[in-house]
């Protein structure tokens, strides 16, 4: 038998893997929605990511449906933090981005967008009790200072994008925390809403403004965009999400602009300066000393119906079902009863209680 300390650290490597990949996923975004801003507005593109991130994620939502035995109640408060998500993921934070992008070159925004490591930690911190150590905080600034630096090097003309950049950053910071805690629907399920409605929004507004922009092989391009590197991310990062919560999964992702600035090099020919290699420095250092954190103490689990990945060789998920598409990690409803218990964890979709000092 794996001890509960053996099983935690699986899982946490688990997560930590798709995190890292949703991280890669996004970072292709920048460069390449960079090149297609040449040709759409930024509404119009923004609206068309997430429909393709909607069209992306569509078979996965069919092929969990035969996964479903039972289906969790949807809380009033689930619908706020539905609500949230759209406004906040969907349409706030990939508009305030692109316009910022628009001004400024796409290894800058690249390194900016690790403002919302920031903006989740503050907000996880200050509203949603995601508990950081000292470790933790130090990464978070490692981050705030990779910012700062690039703000620097761009001069003046790129504060507004700056501001653009790190407005987008706190929209994604409350979308983070929105989703790590929707516990009646999939991953999935939460990024097809999320990309049907706020990206039908952005792309009527984006068609009011210019719709000659339309052509099709260029909306084809953008969907495609949209399905790699916002459909398939968002599911693997609130995978991890609920695994890990928001701020740690937010730290895996900072390394995306690793990607954003190597691909923009490749893709656009953007110059990389001492200031880029800096920058990547104090992510480096906030990646490594935010996954640090440990924290162990006895808590109580409720009764509990929600859905989210798991599998079955932890402490917490004990039911049974014949489909043998379960046996690895896999989402659907399922049922906890009350249990009080002491192991290793991360402020996930379980441990959302207050933490002692």
């Amino acid at each position: 038998m794996k001890s509960s300390a053996s099983k935690h650290t699986e899982w946490q490597i688990f997560a930590i893997g798709i995190g890292l990949l949703s991280a890669f996923l996004f970072g292709l975004a920048t460069p390449a929605s960079k090149i297609l801003l040449g040709n759409l507005n930024p509404f119009l593109l923004a609206g068309l990511l997430y429909l393709g991130a909607a069209i992306g994620v569509t078979p996965l939502v069919a092929r969990e449906r035969t996964l479903q035995q039972i289906r969790p109640k949807v809380s009033r408060r689930q619908y706020l933090y539905i609500a949230g998500t759209v406004l906040c993921g969907g349409f706030l934070g990939p508009t305030l981005l692109l316009f910022g992008l628009k001004a400024a070159h796409a290894s800058s925004v690249a390194i900016w967008l690790n403002m919302e490591l920031v903006a989740t930690a503050i907000i996880g911190a200050l509203l949603f009790d995601d508990h950081l150590d000292r470790n933790g905080w130090f990464g978070v600034c490692l981050a705030l200072a990779a910012g700062l630096v690039m703000t620097i090097s761009e001069g003046s003309g790129g504060l507004l994008a700056a501001l653009m950049v790190t407005a987008a950053c706190f929209s994604w910071g409350f979308d983070n925390h929105f989703t790590a805690l929707i516990d009646c629907m999939t991953p999935s399920q939460i990024t097809l809403i999320k990309g049907v409605i706020a990206g039908s929004v952005n792309v009527a507004i984006g068609l009011s403004l210019d719709v000659h922009s339309a052509e099709f092989l260029l909306v084809a391009k953008a969907l495609i965009l949209g399905a790699v590197s916002y459909g398939a991310s968002i599911v693997l990062y609130v995978m991890a999400a609920q695994q890990i919560g928001a701020t740690r999964s937010q730290i895996l992702f900072s390394s995306s602009p690793f990607f954003g600035v190597g691909l923009a090099a490749i893709l656009l020919g953007e110059q990389i300066h001492i200031t880029h290699i800096g920058a990547i420095c104090c992510l480096t250092g906030a990646i490594f000393f935010s996954n640090r954190v440990k924290h162990e103490h006895n808590h109580i689990h409720s009764d509990l119906n929600h859905t989210h990945l798991h599998n079955h060789d932890d402490d917490h998920h004990d039911h049974e079902h014949d489909n043998p598409e379960a046996n690895g990690p896999h989402s659907h409803a399922h049922q906890h009863q009350k249990i009080t218990h002491s192991h290793p964890h991360y402020p996930d979709i379980h441990h959302r209680h207050e933490h002692q000092s």
